[in-house]
């Protein structure tokens, strides 16, 4: 595919070559540099393998939003290192990840890669919004994360994942046909009832509970013989003979969590994104002294050199 929009859920990304790479490659300094040379690396192999016209890297503003803590207080609630009165939650990273993601972010500013960030939002909805409003080209999102499943679309310009759990050489490439048959899903509606499931199906990662006793499988039968989680729940209500009676009550128990799961859950198409730069993938770099100087400070060698070498003008 060529001519895409890249959407890069970068802490996603970056958090994962973190873990993928030795803690040996350091800087002159002592300071761990792994997160930021994987990271390099991944955009490299992004732009040598995919070919996007466009790409931008979605930043999380604030990784557990207020607005869904309000509605389900346990939303991430066991990544919080620590709380400090009234102050926001300081999400649990390793100490020497965090003095990473500032040098990770000049590297992109003097590449001229576009990094894009909500107030009061995640990374997630920075993707959902910008996706949302592409309607011409095809749309890639780049994460290491299932929440983003919802997302696939083949409308107005289609829309799909490259999921790189596993790391970017088994990489797959998921859209509303993919996600339909790896979870039973109808494919007309594969995103919306990719979410609707996962509601029902539950989170421990996220903190998500879920309703008890019903699972993946089971939330995609219903989801897919009632169309979506809201009509579920209104033939629940009715007592449809269609529901059984131990998922009627099943539902009911779970009933305070469903009411905010759907806001908890999905991407926040309308998040007021804001841009640092156009996102045309750049021909060269915008400041290649500033590149060459990050190079030697951080001792980023190699991947610096493949980023170079995988810029479409050079």
């Amino acid at each position: 595919m060529t001519g895409s929009l890249a959407l890069l859920d970068s802490a996603s990304l970056y958090f994962r070559s973190f873990f993928a790479l030795p803690d040996s490659m350091r800087a002159a300094d002592g300071t761990q540099v792994n997160a930021v040379r994987g990271f390099a690396d991944t955009i490299a192999r992004i732009l040598t393998d995919r070919h996007p016209a466009r790409l931008v890297c979605c930043l999380d503003a604030d990784w557990r939003p207020k607005f869904r803590t309000d509605l389900l207080p346990s939303y991430k609630a066991h990544r919080v290192a620590e709380e400090n009165g009234t102050s926001p939650d300081v999400e649990e990273v390793p100490d020497t990840l965090t003095p990473q993601v500032p040098i990770i972010l000049d590297l992109l500013e003097a590449f001229g890669f576009a990094t894009a960030e909500a107030a009061g939002y995640e990374a997630d909805d920075v993707i959902g919004a910008l996706a949302t409003r592409e309607t011409k080209i095809p749309v890639e999102v780049i994460t290491g994360d299932r929440d983003l499943f919802q997302l696939v679309r083949t409308e107005p310009s289609p829309a799909s994942v490259i999921y790189v759990g596993k790391g970017w050489a088994k990489a797959e490439v998921l859209g509303p046909a993919e996600i339909a048959e790896r979870y039973s899903l109808p494919i007309e509606t594969a995103g919306p009832a990719y979410a609707d499931m996962s509601m029902m199906r539950g989170d421990p990662s996220d903190g998500l509970p879920g309703v008890a006793g019903i699972g993946e499988k089971t939330a995609a039968k219903l989801i897919t013989q009632f169309g979506s989680l809201a009509a579920l729940l209104e033939a629940s209500a009715a007592s449809d003979p269609r529901v059984p009676l131990k998922t009627r009550l099943r539902l009911a128990d779970a009933a305070d969590y469903l009411a905010v799961a759907p806001t908890v859950v999905r991407v926040a198409v309308d998040a007021p994104v804001e841009q640092s730069r156009p996102d045309t993938v750049p021909a060269t770099p915008a400041d290649p002294d500033r590149v060459a100087e990050l190079t030697e400070r951080w001792n980023l060698g190699n991947s610096t050199e493949r980023l170079l070498k995988a810029l479409p003008g050079v």
